[in-house]
Parts: C-alpha cells; sequence; structure tokens
C-alpha cells in the first residue's frame, strides 16, 4: 500500500552530501509508488522557538510569522518522516534542531508516525550515527506510537560530492523503495 512520505533536508548546502542521500531516499520512495514530498529546511524560515507557551496553553497557534506551521502541518499528514542531517559536532544541524523545537505545540498530535535517519559526517565513525539517533530519540520518545524503521549513515564525506559513488547512497535507494 502507498505511503505518504515527507523527507527534511536539513542539509544547509543544496545538493550537499546528506541531501544527496535524501534525493536517493526519495527516487526509490517514488519507485516504490509512495507519494514524496521532499522540504529543504534551507529554504525556510524556521525561526527558534521563543517558549511563550502560546502553542501548549490553549492550543493556538504559534505567533511567530514563519514557514514552521506549514511544515508541522504536512508532518502530521504524512504517514513516514525522513529526517536527514550533516553532523556538526556529533549532532543534528541547528536547522534540524529548530524544527523540532517548533513542534511544541502540535507533537502529541503526531501519531503511529514510521520514521528514517539519515546522516552524514566528516568522521568515518559508525557509533556517530548512535548519537544521532539518540538525538532524534529524544523527539520521538516524546510522540505516539513512533516506529523507527531504518538509518544510513554515511561517514568521511565532508566537501559536497565527496559521497559519489559512496555505497550508503544504494541503501539511501533500496530504504526508500522498501517502503510500504
Amino acid at each position: 500500500m502507498a505511503k505518504k512520505v515527507l523527507i527534511l533536508s536539513s542539509s544547509p548546502r543544496r545538493g550537499g552530501n546528506s541531501d544527496m542521500l535524501c534525493n536517493e531516499f526519495l527516487r526509490g520512495a517514488v519507485d516504490g509508488d509512495n507519494e514524496v514530498e521532499k522540504v529543504f529546511l534551507r529554504d525556510k524560515e524556521i525561526h527558534p522557538c521563543l517558549g511563550c507557551g502560546v502553542c501548549s496553553r490553549g492550543k493556538k497557534p504559534c505567533p511567530q510569522n514563519d514557514d514552521a506551521s506549514e511544515i508541522i502541518d504536512k508532518m502530521l499528514c504524512t504517514d513516514v518522516i525522513v529526517m536527514a542531517t550533516p553532523v556538526y559536532f556529533y549532532s543534528m544541524s541547528a536547522q534540524m534542531k529548530a524544527l523540532i523545537d517548533r513542534c511544541c505545540g502540535l507533537y502529541t498530535e503526531m501519531t503511529d508516525k514510521e520514521f528514517y535517519f539519515i546522516a552524514t559526517a566528516a568522521e568515518d565513525d559508525p557509533t556517530i550515527m548512535d548519537r544521532i539517533i539518540l538525538n532524534f530519540k529524544g523527539f520521538l520518545d516524546c510522540l505516539e506510537n513512533p516506529v523507527i524503521k531504518g538509518s544510513v549513515f554515511c561517514g568521511g564525506v565532508w566537501h559536497v560530492g565527496e559521497i559519489k559513488g559512496n555505497l550508503a547512497l544504494r541503501k539511501a535507494y533500496d530504504m526508500g523503495r522498501s517502503i510500504g
């Protein structure tokens, strides 16, 4: 059965290594007859959470006028969420963290979602992905019935294009293709 898939690419570089993994995941998911949308967070204006409590008290919309609510609405309406990030100082990108923080008002409505994680790092140590997943799990632990379906990590890639020819690209494609 086809699923709605939302890919959140938080690379600050269009065509960067983690973004290239997103493109392969997307290609695989489309080949698997899924409905897929990719959001490139760099192109969106996402302000940091103000901690004002407007969204969490009384379920009112966030007073900030930016693109976060549009993206969060997409997250609510999809079956599968792919969260992709380059690794900076052993953590997710600021773009991804800002979006997660803005989910404060509606996270209780993100139920029964499937998650995939994609990460790239300059350091070629596969245990880095454990740290990244742990970061993402801090978010997922607040959701109702999230399921981690898979992850792709590619270390040893720093500069744009260094991932070309890496087997992680095929893994991302295959993972996207396997959705269903």
